[in-house]
């Protein structure tokens, strides 16, 4: 499996932002000793694939919000001279590729969340890590895979346009509106570009302002740190990114989405999990063609 390579610096970030510092509970045991962000989508950490998606739409440095005992989901993106040296005795090339293909992909960092507070407050401790002159920054949600890559480079073009912060949505059918978070929206000139004017979590079918939910992509003007520090907790005490989002618009920040097309996958339960496992390898060209026909006769026994 390929990941992107890295592309030329874009103007509308620099910096994405990996929230990572759950237990994975949904994964247990397995994730008593591995990160839930290291199990691999066939033979590639779903980390690795959203990684590749941000330096593929111009990230230069990766910040991987976690605690201190998740480290090694930093680590992964780290060479490792002496099993690369062996690999490279023994021939086995392919491997060689694929154990470098992480490290070459972007530079990772560490940002420390000491409690789980929220994704809002996720966002906020990787604050310190940009510099200065960073105006915007991209959130990426690890659960979420979303495909073909390029989303992002679309909503740093609106970015570019419209200022502000842009978000990503995708079209949900009206009986699964209650499962997700859904924007307030109005038209623009652009079909697949809407202005959000607030969002609604886990609405009523009945009462859901748009089918338009979010998918864990988030370009985000600097403002939003500014504005995580003046929102309240909400239930269980956490902070919520989205009240900080909904804060800038009742303050006159402009907030647009971009309607993704393409597939998402859900990593962050097993059953999620495994259909992006399933959906990868079918398109391997090694485990591809044999699993499609194991797939078509276990299906025709059950």
């Amino acid at each position: 499996m390929n990941s992107p390579t890295r592309s030329p610096r874009t103007a509308a970030f620099q910096t994405a932002i990996v929230p990572a510092a759950g237990l994975g509970t949904r994964f247990l045991p397995a994730t008593k000793a591995v990160p839930k962000e290291l199990l691999p989508v066939v033979d590639t950490p779903g980390i690795e694939l959203v990684a590749g998606e941000a330096a593929e739409s111009g990230a230069e440095r990766l910040v991987v919000v976690t605690s201190a005992e998740k480290r090694a989901v930093t680590d992964y993106f780290t060479s490792a001279p002496e099993l690369e040296r062996t690999l490279e005795e023994r021939g086995k090339t392919d491997l060689l590729h694929k154990v470098r293909r992480g490290p070459a992909l972007i530079s990772a960092e560490t940002a420390i969340q000491d409690k789980a507070l929220g994704l809002g407050h996720a966002v906020g401790c990787a604050e310190p890590n940009l510099t200065a002159t960073e105006e915007a920054v991209a959130v990426l949600l690890p659960d979420d895979l979303v495909l073909p890559a390029g989303v992002l480079s679309r909503m740093a073009e609106v970015r570019e346009r419209q200022g502000g912060s842009v978000l990503c949505a995708f079209e949900v059918e009206p009986d699964k509106v209650s499962s997700y978070g859904v924007f307030d929206v109005s038209a623009t000139d652009d079909d697949d570009v809407k202005a959000v004017h607030g969002m609604v979590e886990k609405p009523a079918p009945a009462d859901a302002p748009s089918r338009l939910a979010a998918a864990g992509r988030y370009l985000l003007d600097r403002a939003i740190f500014d504005a995580l520090r003046r929102i309240e907790p909400g239930a269980g005490g956490e902070l919520q990114l989205t009240d900080a989002v909904a804060l800038l618009i009742s303050e006159g920040h402009p907030v647009h989405v971009v309607i993704h097309r393409g597939a998402r996958h859900d990593l962050g339960n097993p059953g999620g999990f495994l259909k992006a496992a399933v959906d990868f390898a079918l398109e391997d060209p090694e485990y591809g063609p044999d699993l499609r026909d194991w797939l078509g006769a276990r299906v025709n026994r059950s």
